[in-house]
């Protein structure tokens, strides 16, 4: 997990001093409304609607700005919670959807699939160049959730080298209608990332996820 560096401190700290040296406090319009009510044409004095509103402006500003101020402190006890989030998250496994399937040094990888109806759901799995190494066939007694397991193993019985694979996933109904299914695989969580949108989740040989396609989260791999 990256960590916070000071550098990210004094560039907040520079930001905020140019902002505050650039904004006009209380105090600042109180002596340019003096200013101006000292120097106005006699023969045309600024009117009480005038005041008013000039003041009811002031108000509205500065009740923005506070509460950019407000939504700031909010953006920055978020960003907090994510990475406390992200952290406890580290070497934890968890299921997401994805069309790829890792092959880590277990020499083993697993997912599940969402079978509509009862049915066989053909599982094809492949390789970089688009030849198919494996192809796993399970029974759906019903709708739900169906799990596979592949042992890493090609068609004939040979160990598979570590990396993604792609996967596809059919199912057959009785009636002989196939369907492509959605597929959702295991991973384990190596690191996270800290993005401008959000928390991502680096996966091995998967890439980066963002922490909202997590649907499931298991135990620590350790």
């Amino acid at each position: 997990m990256s960590t916070i560096t000071s550098d990210l401190y004094s560039n907040s700290t520079t930001t905020n001093n140019t902002q505050a040296s650039g904004t006009l406090g209380q105090a600042d319009f109180m002596r340019l409304m003096t200013e101006q009510l000292k120097h106005q044409d006699p023969l045309k004095p600024l009117s009480n609607s005038e005041f008013i509103g000039q003041l009811a402006q002031f108000s509205t500003v500065q009740g923005i700005a506070d509460l950019n101020t407000t939504v700031e402190g909010f953006n920055n006890a978020l960003t907090g919670d994510q990475v406390l989030k992200g952290a406890s998250l580290v070497g934890h496994s968890v299921l997401v959807p994805s069309d790829q399937l890792a092959l880590t040094g277990s020499g083993e990888a697993s997912g599940v699939v969402m079978a509509p109806e009862a049915g066989s759901v053909t599982i094809e799995i492949t390789d970089a160049s688009g030849v198919i190494v494996r192809k796993l066939t399970l029974d759906a007694d019903a709708s739900g959730e169906l799990p596979f397991a592949w042992d890493g193993l090609n068609a004939k019985g040979d160990q598979m080298p570590t990396g993604a694979y792609s996967i596809k996933a059919t199912h057959t109904a009785s009636s002989g209608t196939a369907t492509t299914l959605s597929t959702y695989v295991d991973a384990t969580v190596e690191s996270v990332t800290i993005g401008s949108d959000g928390l991502y989740l680096n996966l091995p040989g998967l890439g980066s996820a963002p922490i909202d396609y997590v649907l499931r989260i298991g135990k620590s791999a350790s």
